[in-house]
């Protein structure tokens, strides 16, 4: 998807400046919708391919005026409205004016949360040879796609090397569009800096980036 949240390669926004000994959380409330974030994550009616899509479908303006946990908690807000866990009037008086559903994997309690910390795997078994080899020159597809995608604006329509195979994976794209996990080989592939920036590259830079086969052209 093309959007605001696609900040790579994006000139204007000034330089990082990170925050010397920065806490994990700077209010409590952000702790406590990171928490909320987790315990949905963990209920199994949406895995993380359709959280990250909650996020980018924020409105640009509240993209960037909103917080970093702002943004989950927007996205939280949304899912839970999507998904038929609450209304919005039951979010914005704060309030449940109904039963509470039960969830896919069972009430969530304290003992669950060793294991709900643990990320489970996206490895699955391939339905196709490899089409890509170490080494091997490629160009990423010049898709913009409506829907989610894991491949950043600013590679896209660039030559690189395949530099690392990866098992097959569960592919975000097909998840969120409601078409299943439709497992894809992952590479990862370098490219240099002059071809994503041209002139303005600096000199020697790389950058390495994991995209999915369907991403993917060989060169001829």
């Amino acid at each position: 998807m093309d959007g605001i949240h696609d900040l790579g390669g994006m000139d204007g926004f000034g330089a990082v400046a990170p925050e010397v000994d920065e806490p994990r959380f700077h209010e409590r409330w952000e702790g406590r919708a990171f928490a909320a974030s987790m315990t949905m994550g963990a209920a199994g009616l949406w895995n993380i391919d359709v959280g990250r899509y909650g996020i980018e479908r924020l409105a640009p303006v509240v993209y960037l005026s909103s917080s970093y946990y702002e943004r989950w908690l927007r996205r939280l807000e949304l899912l839970l409205v999507e998904y038929g866990l609450v209304d919005q009037d039951e979010l914005t008086n704060g309030q449940s004016a109904t039963v509470g559903r039960d969830l896919p994997r069972g009430p969530f309690t304290t003992e669950r949360v060793p294991a709900v910390r643990q990320r489970g795997s996206f490895t699955r078994e391939p339905q196709a040879p490899r089409r890509f080899a170490e080494g091997q020159r490629v160009r990423t597809r010049n898709d913009h796609p409506t829907s989610h995608t894991r491949l950043p604006r600013y590679v896209r329509g660039r030559v690189g090397v395949v530099e690392r195979l990866h098992d097959a994976q569960v592919f975000p794209d097909s998840v969120v569009d409601g078409t299943g996990e439709d497992p894809q080989w992952l590479y990862t592939v370098r490219f240099d800096g002059t071809e994503l920036w041209g002139a303005d590259a600096e000199p020697g830079t790389t950058v390495s980036v994991d995209a999915f086969e369907p991403y993917l052209e060989a060169l001829r």
